[in-house]
């Protein structure tokens, strides 16, 4: 568990979401990319789309993890894969 780094401060929302992203990118249990983290005050919100609840939730667990002081709320929809139906016919 790791608090604020060096430089940063309420006032510096910015480097508090860059710090996350840089979080749900490298942790091995979510490794995601397209998550948009933004940071309020003492709320973070989480915006983009996720292939299942499971990697939603693991979302949730490492930013409690890295910045259990701010106030979660993730608005990261699933969207899960299908399998293709037939294929479209041009002509």
């Amino acid at each position: 568990m790791s608090g604020p780094e060096p430089g940063e401060g309420p006032r510096q929302p910015e480097y508090t979401a860059a710090r996350l992203r840089r979080a749900l990118a490298e942790d091995e249990r979510t490794a995601e990319l397209g998550i948009q983290v933004d940071v309020r005050g003492e709320h973070v919100y989480l915006t983009g789309a996720v292939s299942s609840q499971r990697c939603k939730e693991r979302l949730d667990a490492v930013l409690h993890e890295r910045a259990p002081e701010l106030r979660l709320h993730n608005d990261v929809r699933v969207v899960e894969a299908t399998e293709p139906g037939d294929a479209e016919v041009l002509g």
